[in-house]
């Protein structure tokens, strides 16, 4: 069974969860060939392992705050806060409190 993902030109709600937090889940939105679009959701206090994206890419602070590790660096990214990564560059995400980032990779599939 695929997962139902949002059409071209179908609008995509991705305001802040707010007061409905402890419902939010992480999501897929939009994903083909050469991009990804996702919701990542990250409760306070929560850390990803270091990893690296295919492709270049943005991540966008919808709500909340984490701390971005890029090797001996930390970036603190708050609401409507955006950085961009080079593909392949090693990253980690700390959450200081609930946190939703919207996450767009340029995807470099051969």
């Amino acid at each position: 069974m695929s997962i139902q993902h949002f059409a071209p030109g179908q609008v995509i709600d991705i305001s802040p969860y707010g007061s409905d937090f402890a419902n939010a889940a992480s999501e897929t939105l939009i994903r083909e060939s050469h991009i990804e679009v996702f919701r990542f959701v990250l409760k306070a206090g929560k850390t990803t392992p270091e990893h690296t994206a295919a492709g270049a890419i943005t991540i966008q602070c919808i709500e909340g705050e984490v701390e971005l590790g890029l090797g001996d660096e930390t970036r603190v990214l708050k609401v409507n806060n955006l950085v961009y990564l080079k593909a392949n560059e090693p990253h980690t995400v700390k959450a200081l409190t609930d946190t939703t980032l919207l996450i767009t990779i340029l995807l470099q599939r051969e």
